[in-house]
């Protein structure tokens, strides 16, 4: 059964989706961006993007009963494929053993002109 997994420590979705959808033991979260909670975006550097990002899932993952340590898959969407080597450094820290597999894509934009956007799909414990 599909179970629609909502929290208010990420942002609301802006859009018709959910934040994530669990079914058949798995979460499949929708793609982060960097917005706060309150829906205030992260203006920082590539660096403070991307952490926001990775919060972001994190809480969402939290709110589905997992976590970043139970991730099999992420996506990421950068709008400059020279950011790549900073996303990765962030990326790197939040995945420290055991990393998902992945997929890295320069993309031409992103909604609300953000430099990142990752989207990840978890196993539930």
């Amino acid at each position: 059964m599909k179970q629609i997994i909502s929290t208010d420590k990420a942002p609301k979705a802006i859009g018709p989706y959910s934040q994530a959808v669990s079914v058949n033991g798995f979460v499949f979260c929708s793609g982060q961006i960097p917005l706060k909670p309150t829906g205030e975006l992260e203006q920082g550097d590539i660096k403070a993007q991307t952490t926001q990002v990775l919060e972001n899932l994190k809480a969402v993952l939290e709110a589905a009963g997992t976590t970043l340590e139970n991730v099999v898959k992420t996506t990421i969407f950068l709008a400059d494929m020279n950011d790549f080597a900073a996303v990765n450094e962030i990326y790197g820290s939040y995945f420290v053993s055991n990393p998902p597999a992945r997929a890295t894509v320069q993309v031409a934009r992103l909604p609300k002109d953000v430099k990142v956007e990752i989207e990840a799909t978890a196993q539930r414990k």
